[in-house]
């Protein structure tokens, strides 16, 4: 006799600006632990200004994840807990990569436990060879020329390239009373 049951569904949440190879492991074995799993990209933060708009992460993550049976895609703009309950999952998955993630992490899992008991936070520790790997990071090496190729899916990487490209050439501008350049 089968068990008639919801399906078992997590979320994933983040800016991924941009996602990384990092987050999709994380995706990826979160795929196997549940029946569902929706990466929910948030439209931002008031900590966090997205170099990508949600439309661009949205179609990279997808792009990332297309593989994946299970997983769904979408955008949010609301507390991580009114998200979840909205896609009727039980449980959060963040990824942590060093203990000054689990700081943050445990904090956030704390405040959402009280927002919504109902909801468990589940974490899954970086895999070794995506463990230094942050959307910082890879921004801040990506703004420098540096090459991210390996650290972020291959659609990812020109576009990003791209974009920092953009964002040079509008940061320099010729000062009135110096005759050189500047940025600002």
């Amino acid at each position: 006799m089968t068990n008639p049951r919801n399906p078992d569904i997590a979320i994933c949440p983040g800016t991924y600006d941009p996602v990384t190879l990092g987050h999709i492991d994380i995706v990826e074995r979160a795929s196997v632990l549940f029946d569902v799993v929706i990466v929910s990209v948030t439209d931002g933060s008031f900590k966090k200004r997205p170099m990508f708009s949600t439309e661009e992460r949205i179609a990279f993550v997808q792009r990332a994840v297309g593989h994946l049976d299970n997983v769904r895609v979408c955008g949010f703009n609301s507390l991580v807990t009114d998200h979840a309950r909205d896609m009727g999952a039980r449980a959060i998955v963040k990824g942590l990569r060093a203990i000054a993630d689990f700081d943050y992490e445990f904090q956030m899992a704390q405040i959402n436990r009280q927002l919504a008991p109902d909801i468990d936070t589940v974490y899954l520790p970086a895999s070794s060879r995506y463990s230094f790997i942050s959307s910082s990071g890879v921004r801040e090496v990506a703004a420098w020329g540096g090459d991210v190729d390996a650290w972020v899916p291959s659609h990812v990487a020109p576009a990003l390239k791209a974009r920092m490209a953009e964002a040079q050439s509008g940061r320099a501008k010729v000062t009135p009373d110096m005759n050189h350049h500047t940025t600002g």
